[in-house]
């Protein structure tokens, strides 16, 4: 029995389990449906006012229905009471009071007559009663009408006056109807102050089925009426949101480059000068579009072109400068330190044309990706060791924290060493002679690289446009490193060709900090990073 239970109530559990699944997953179905569909808000919107304004209708028109139906019943009931009292005071006027076979016969037949007199207000019972003294003496034409008679009706009655009241009466077979009960006291011409009393119950069965037909026909007409407004709205909804549509699907492909599409003009409404309002925007956009893939491609094989053109005369002088270079102990002062400049700009012009050419690969769709497998704490290490000298010329250090357990991703190796030489050049040009933090991370699906130094830092004015080309926060500043102004916009275009993410985040007096985001595998999506954009002390800041 206990494994029993013990079964029973995780069958139960795990139902529960699946049910409150299913029901999340309507619930944000249902959403998505009302937040995506203008059409289904529409009718769903107007079938709601629609229902409240027929059902207020509705319920206005019932009562009224019911009122004159009932008022009609009353007002009949009433006249024929009175003709009723009328002719039960003609009976009973000369009663013999003290006889009470004669009360009785009296009594019997007065009811008899009363009811087979009929009259506008239907079938209806009569009951009759004598009062002399405490004794009460009913005669009614059906039993079961006197024990259901209100109390406060009696009262009334027994005041002097006529009432009526709405009261269940069991029918012939004792099932409750409701009657409307009209009483009224019948003068008599005795002395003794016995009093006798009348009563008629007329019921309200027929007006009842007439009723119950009349909500059945009105509900029916509410519900009939409601989907029609409802279809109504929807329809016409769908004249104005499917046109809307078309354009939507039409601008879609005309943002995915399918420059030609157009939209079919109808009529000469507001829909159709929106059809041509898009079709003479496409225009524009595809002629501005095509003049500046002419122009882009026009700039990057001039760019193309002179950086190859430039790369003969460039190796004739570097080898010229490089002689020079080698025989300056020989030259004057001047002439050995014009060798010395000779050759270190020949360098950065170099390095110069070669990011010209990168430059000109990436603009030109002609980079490519040559991924494999490797551990990047290696990686990290060697550039490191090739920026070491370059720290020590600014009195500055590199302290570099990786996993203890290698960090294996599919990258481009040469890439990523180019995007950390550049970060790390930055940050060590940057830095104020404080160290230089280069940290590596991993979680599951992605790896990163942090370098933070502690310089001058960054607005947030500058950190939108430091991957811009051959920008700088500081023109006047003098670059020591000899960089192209180029590095940092080749590292983003290197960190997206790996489908990775290159950020920055800098606080002025507080140094900056960049994040290289590489996912493990080749060719997946990026979620998260496993490393902070902002240092832990400083994420409540801006």
């Amino acid at each position: 029995m206990p494994e029993l239970r013990a079964g029973v109530g995780r069958r139960l559990r795990r139902t529960r389990r699946r049910t409150i699944v299913f029901s999340a997953r309507a619930v944000r179905r249902a959403v998505h449906a009302w937040r995506a569909s203008l059409q289904l808000r529409v009718g769903a919107i107007t079938m709601l006012v629609a229902a409240v304004v027929v059902v207020i209708v509705s319920l206005v028109l019932f009562r009224q229905i019911s009122d004159q139906l009932l008022g009609a019943k009353r007002q009949a009931a009433v006249d024929q009471s009175l003709s009723g009292v009328r002719y039960a005071q003609s009976e009973v006027s000369g009663i013999a009071t003290g006889d009470s076979a004669s009360v009785r016969s009296t009594l019997s037949r007065t009811v008899e007559n009363l009811r087979s007199r009929g009259g506008a207000a239907g079938d209806f019972d009569v009951v009759m009663v004598y009062l002399s003294g405490n004794e009460e003496r009913p005669a009614a034409s059906r039993r079961d009408v006197f024990p259901a008679l209100p109390a406060d009706l009696r009262a009334r009655v027994a005041d002097g006056a006529q009432a009526y009241r709405y009261a269940p009466v069991p029918d012939a077979n004792g099932h409750p109807v409701p009657t409307l009960l009209v009483g009224a006291p019948v003068p008599t011409d005795g002395q003794t102050g016995d009093r006798v009393e009348v009563y008629f119950a007329f019921p309200l069965d027929q007006e009842q089925d007439s009723l119950k037909g009349i909500r059945s026909t009105v509900l029916i007409t509410c519900a009939v009426l409601t989907l029609f407004v409802a279809g109504i709205g929807v329809l016409v909804t769908r004249l104005v949101v499917d046109p809307v549509r078309r354009a939507a699907g039409s601008a879609q492909r005309l943002a995915d480059g399918h420059l030609e599409e157009r939209l079919v003009v109808r009529g000469e409404d507001d829909l159709a000068r929106l059809a041509t309002s898009f079709n003479a925007m496409a225009d524009s956009l595809q002629k501005q579009i095509t003049q500046l893939e002419g122009l882009s491609q026009l700039q990057q094989r001039f760019t193309s072109d002179v950086s190859h053109e430039l790369r003969t005369p460039l190796t004739t002088v570097q080898m010229a400068a490089a002689v020079l270079h080698e025989a300056r102990g020989e030259f004057d002062p001047a002439v050995a330190r014009s060798a010395e400049l000779l050759r270190a700009e020949l360098d950065r012009f170099e390095v110069l044309l070669s990011d010209l050419l990168e430059i000109s690969r990436y603009d030109a769709g002609a980079a490519v990706l040559e991924a494999e497998a490797q551990d990047l704490g290696p990686l990290i290490a060697r550039v490191a060791e090739g920026m070491s000298a370059l720290a020590a010329r600014h009195d500055c250090t590199l302290q570099v924290a990786v996993p203890a357990v290698p960090v294996i991703a599919e990258v481009d190796g040469r890439r990523v060493e180019r995007v950390l030489r550049n970060l790390v050049g930055n940050a060590i040009e940057h830095g104020a002679g404080q160290p230089v933090e280069i940290t590596l991370a991993a979680s599951g699906s992605a790896a990163a690289i942090t370098v933070r130094d502690h310089g001058i830092g960054l607005t947030s004015a500058d950190a939108q446009h430091v991957f811009d080309r051959f920008w700088r926060a500081d023109p006047a500043r003098v670059r020591t490193v000899g960089g192209s102004g180029l590095g940092l916009s080749i590292s983003l275009d290197d960190a997206r060709l790996h489908g990775g993410w290159l950020q920055v985040w800098g606080l002025p007096g507080e140094g900056a900090q960049f994040r290289l985001t590489l996912p493990m595998t080749a060719g997946t999506e990026l979620t998260s990073s496993p490393l902070p954009l902002r240092p832990p002390f400083l994420r409540g800041r801006s």
